[in-house]
């Protein structure tokens, strides 16, 4: 499947676009709206725009910096290609964008943003406040460059940039997102929750919950969205438990995280949701849905 976002991700979500597709199609969603409450690097958001599955979407993210970045690519597209298309992928830039990362104080979106894309594209796994691919010494396999193909990337970008207005970004508290945002939805819509993996979220993530925090959002989730909603985690037993009394598959899927392995993923649905019979949802394969409806 053609990469859309231009982030990478740790959790590799992308690889269930397939399968919210087939989400679409056994529930009639076509043209609807798709809200992602977390949103990251926004892979699956973007394929349903792109192919006009959904007519909107939604992306929202708590953190700042990648909030920035995807205002960046809306609001301030060329400007951003350029910094792509004229930075030097080297250890000295790294450090320099690292320093705006940590400390950026009065800084424009713009460069907040550019600096999550450059950190997000040189470090293992793009976590963040990761190391760099290579290490300081580049005396890696891999070199700080090896994921940071210019052309393609700002490909990615302007591809994105085009369809600008069919993309609603906002940067609150996932709950408050979903208060504010939910109601002026319409009914022929979709809510996707991806919260942070309850066993290894502060390792993955800059934004990560307590027991407590999943504890609110499966409340919230379970008694006041309205729409049609799908929650995937990581498969721990406590999640397990928030969610028991809700249609739910459990699966296998490779994500990155300095070590490639198949992790346990669980996935929660509303009551009413038709949910696709298919063996593995992160392995769904393009012959298994409809024509992309971008043709």
């Amino acid at each position: 499947m053609p990469f859309n976002s231009p982030l990478r991700y740790p959790g590799g979500k992308g690889k269930l676009t397939n399968f919210i597709k087939k989400v679409f199609e056994e529930n009639d969603l076509f043209g609807g709206h798709y809200v992602e409450a977390y949103a990251g690097g926004g892979g699956i958001a973007l394929n349903l725009l792109l192919h006009n599955y959904a007519s909107q979407i939604y992306l929202n993210d708590l953190n700042l910096a990648v909030y920035a970045f995807w205002y960046s690519v809306i609001n301030s597209t060329d400007e951003l290609c350029k910094s792509i298309s004229d930075v030097r992928v080297d250890m000295a830039e790294w450090h320099i964008q690292r320093k705006i990362f940590d400390k950026p104080g009065k800084k424009s979106h713009l460069e907040l943003g550019f600096s999550t894309f450059f950190l997000n594209r040189t470090n293992r796994s793009g976590i963040l406040k990761a190391g760099v691919i290579g290490g300081r010494n580049q005396d890696g396999a891999w070199k700080i460059d090896a994921r940071f193909n210019k052309k393609d990337l700002i490909r990615r970008i302007e591809k994105i940039a085009q369809c600008g207005s069919r993309i609603r970004l906002s940067n609150l508290d996932a709950q408050d997102f979903m208060q504010q945002t939910l109601p002026t939805l319409p009914p022929k819509s979709l809510v996707y929750l991806d919260p942070p993996y309850y066993v290894k979220g502060q390792g993955l993530y800059e934004d990560h919950y307590t027991h407590e925090d999943h504890t609110t959002v499966a409340e919230y989730v379970q008694s006041k969205i309205k729409q049609p909603w799908i929650v995937s985690y990581d498969n721990a037993p406590e999640i397990v438990e928030m969610y028991k009394k809700r249609q739910a598959i459990t699966y296998g899927i490779n994500y990155s995280a300095q070590n490639r392995y198949e992790g346990a993923e669980a996935m929660f649905f509303s009551d009413k949701l038709s949910v696709p019979t298919v063996k593995n949802p992160a392995k769904v394969k393009s012959n298994e849905i409809l024509v992309l409806r971008l043709e």
